[in-house]
């Protein structure tokens, strides 16, 4: 059997062309299997693995078979690839890259390792008999790999915000154009009204594309409130909804989830408002406010760029306002650190400790975060830890009631939950 994380190590530095020649090469040695399939498609900066989880929850609840294809995973590549929230066993990950693997050889050009995720997790849907696949674009939309299916049932667009803009470009409209390319003809896109901008890019491609455009408004949410376990609140004719995710954005998620049960209802599927309501009071979404250890409280967020990181705060300020807070903080390379750190340091009474995270090839040095980190200091403590693992260590065995946070990347979840399991806390 393939050693899937050694075989995939091979593929990750083969650089993303804008073109999706490679998946319709495989599809069509595939006979187009992909058309006989019901997606519902997701783009989007922040709130497409939200998005992911509370839908997959809602049809599960609902009685459907549903496959789900999301990233990144947090300990173990087979999270990328469900069906009903069990994982794609290493046999079938393994059998299907077997299966693949001469035609990615013969293949003209170098795949990339997103291709293959996209093309084994759509070959496992299929032979499975799925009812709905909730698809997850990895970057962009428009020559996203997974945007090689032709017609979704819906399309959803969480917020856009920047993030990637080496690649999806510089300005939140080019962003938007991108993420905009998975609306397709006849079909129906649903979204949260942004900036006048970013509306006019989705509206103008639904008109285009002969879209029905779902357009959500903040008036559309009433009797808002929350607890310590959940937040409520009521969304057009449906009431009194408790929602078991933390935060504010999350309400904007839930909505973009509810209006695409209106529009699967009115095509002759059936979700009902009790599976609906109990699906929000239970769905989990693994690395986003997650606590992982309760004494003392550390609590991981993988937030990695200027936007979501905003949103942590904010929700940091509706539960932990009256709290003195740490935060570890690993920051990929290529990710806006600055524009990251002067927005955590308006936390300004905190302790922030930097550091390389768990790969110092891959993540912006710890030194280099305080030279900027500097420039934004009001009250806060700055302490610079070159090791993630010794950051932990530091937080864990210096007791002083502060809650502890611990974000930048999703890439470091393992390693957390690993040093935490190896340790005894007193």
């Amino acid at each position: 059997m393939i050693d899937i994380k050694k075989y995939f190590a091979d593929f990750t530095n083969i650089p993303k062309y804008p073109s999706l020649d490679t998946m319709k090469y495989f599809c069509d040695r595939y006979g187009n299997f992909e058309k006989q399939m019901k997606f519902l498609h997701i783009a989007g900066t922040n709130g497409k693995g939200s998005c992911c989880e509370i839908l997959s929850k809602i049809l599960i609840n609902q009685g459907y078979k549903v496959g789900k294809f999301m990233s990144p995973h947090l300990i173990k590549y087979n999270e990328r690839i469900s069906i009903n929230n069990v994982n794609i066993s290493d046999l079938d990950f393994s059998n299907l890259i077997e299966e693949l693997q001469p035609e990615i050889i013969s293949y003209p050009k170098k795949v990339t390792l997103f291709e293959i995720e996209t093309i084994i997790a759509l070959l496992y849907f299929y032979r499975n008999n799925i009812d709905f696949i909730i698809l997850e674009t990895g970057l962009g939309g428009l020559y996203d790999s997974t945007n090689i299916i032709s017609r979704p049932l819906i399309s959803i667009i969480t917020s856009i915000s920047y993030d990637h803009t080496d690649i999806l470009g510089k300005t939140l409209k080019e962003i938007a154009l991108q993420k905009s390319g998975i609306i397709k003809k006849n079909s129906h896109t649903v979204f949260f009204s942004q900036s006048t901008e970013i509306n006019n890019v989705i509206k103008n491609k639904c008109a285009i594309e002969n879209n029905t455009l779902h357009l959500i408004t903040e008036n559309q949410i009433k009797n808002y409130s929350f607890d310590e376990n959940f937040q409520y609140f009521d969304y057009d004719d449906m009431k009194e909804i408790a929602l078991n995710l933390k935060g504010k954005s999350q309400i904007k998620n839930v909505c973009l989830c509810l209006e695409c049960m209106k529009i699967l209802n009115q095509l002759s599927f059936q979700i009902s408002e009790i599976n609906i309501k109990s699906a929000l009071a239970n769905v989990i979404h693994k690395g986003r406010m997650e606590i992982l250890h309760k004494n003392p409280l550390i609590i991981f967020d993988g937030a990695h760029n200027p936007d979501a990181i905003k949103n942590l705060l904010a929700t940091i300020d509706m539960y932990y306002k009256n709290f003195k807070r740490q935060y570890v903080i690993s920051i990929l390379r290529q990710k806006d650190y600055e524009s990251i750190i002067k927005i955590l340091l308006s936390d300004q009474y905190a302790t922030f400790i930097l550091t390389d995270g768990n790969d110092e090839k891959i993540y912006t040095p710890a030194k280099k975060l305080f030279f900027v980190a500097q420039k934004y200091k009001s009250k806060n403590q700055i302490i610079c830890i070159k090791k993630l693992d010794d950051a932990i260590d530091f937080i864990t065995q210096n007791k002083n009631d502060s809650i502890n946070f611990i974000i930048g990347s999703f890439y470091v979840y393992n390693s957390v939950i690993n040093k935490l399991q190896n340790q005894i806390y007193i």
